[in-house]
């Protein structure tokens, strides 16, 4: 597998599973992933498998041989979450490297099940943040990590969606902590880069009724007490109606660095009653698109390199247990230590790099 990426061969990339995620996937992996190329694509649905195949110029197999075909190097797991789990362990199995869209799974045993069987098998086992790739958040990142900040002091992170989920995707995805704040959760760690300890989550359903019926939510304020003494507040709403509003800020002892929505294009319209300018992108595969291709070009490097993946499956483990977290503290209307959740008497995500260890005191 990887000793033929390492010699000019493109990687030979599986994608399982090809709806609306898988697909677009398969789409960047069949022409836009320097290094890579789609080698086949596999669904329980044979005839989206085989329409997807078809326009994309590659063959639809079963989920089956896709795993034993010996020519393909890596899968993309796309598939319910429900089934990432038995996918990664069968995978590993075959000595595929792993790409498995979030969450790997909403229990964090089958997390742990996940990882130990990638690591294992000695394969890699990337987990897909695309958020941490998208240049602009990238550029916070890096004014935090270099220094020019100063010591983080707050970070906010918004995330809305143009609108909410069917319900029949609701009732399965574990709620808006583990399929929404989720991405809000890993960025937080890793533009911080301190992991968290302590989460205070509060929220309401505004938009969709049915949602108070399953126990959720669609409106959301969830606090983050960092180790390093930051504190980061997100918000969240299913239902902005003037795009997917995708905005981080850090302010530092020395400045602030922020992330602010691109537009669909820079033109500008203005009359005796005003100005206007382009809307936002309508969803994530619009305004992530770029991220979406670089995360593929760093997992295709890890690959070839034998170098780390970047997003690993303890990333989605500490994301997971901030979930879980915040599902704890809307339920008992107070703050939730992570180690209440992880069990590991440790902040989620012990393997963040560079995060620091120094104690601090927090609100009880």
């Amino acid at each position: 597998m990887t000793s033929a990426a390492v010699r000019g061969r493109p990687l030979q990339v599986g994608v399982i599973g090809v709806g609306r995620i898988g697909k677009m996937h398969a789409k960047l992996l069949s022409c836009q992933v320097p290094g890579a190329e789609l080698a086949g694509v596999s669904d329980v649905v044979v005839s989206l498998a085989d329409e997807v195949g078809r326009e994309l110029g590659a063959p639809a197999l079963s989920t089956d041989s896709l795993l034993a075909d010996p020519a393909i190097g890596a899968v993309a797991i796309c598939s319910s979450t429900d089934t990432h789990v038995a996918l990664i362990a069968e995978a590993a199995r075959q000595g595929k490297a792993i790409f498995c869209e979030k969450p790997v799974s909403l229990d964090l045993r089958d997390v742990d099940e996940a990882i130990a069987a990638a690591g294992a098998a000695g394969v890699p086992l990337m987990v897909g943040f695309n958020r941490r790739f998208d240049p602009s958040h990238a550029a916070v990142r890096e004014a935090v990590r270099d220094g020019r900040l100063g010591p983080a002091h707050i970070a906010r992170i918004t995330s809305r969606d143009p609108a909410p989920p069917p319900l029949s995707y609701a009732r399965v995805s574990g709620g808006i902590f583990l399929d929404m704040t989720v991405h809000d959760f890993d960025i937080a760690r890793y533009i911080v880069g301190s992991e968290v300890v302590r989460v205070h989550a509060a929220g309401a359903t505004r938009i969709v009724p049915e949602l108070a019926e399953m126990g959720d939510i669609d409106t959301a304020v969830v606090t983050l007490w960092h180790q390093d003494g930051c504190i980061t507040v997100i918000d969240n709403s299913r239902q902005a109606t003037y795009g997917y509003d995708q905005r981080i800020e850090v302010l530092g002892s020395k400045g602030l660095a922020a992330s602010d929505n691109p537009v669909v294009n820079t033109g500008v319209f203005r009359d005796a009653s005003g100005g206007r300018l382009a809307t936002l992108p309508y969803f994530f595969i619009e305004r992530y698109t770029a991220a979406y291709i670089n995360q593929w070009a760093a997992f295709v490097d890890a690959v070839c390199s034998g170098r780390a993946v970047p997003t690993s499956g303890a990333d989605a483990r500490a994301a997971l247990v901030l979930g879980l977290a915040a599902k704890l503290s809307l339920k008992e209307g107070r703050p939730v230590r992570t180690d209440e959740v992880d069990g590991s008497g440790e902040a989620a995500g012990s393997q963040l790099a560079g995060a620091s260890t120094r104690p601090v005191g927090h609100p009880r």
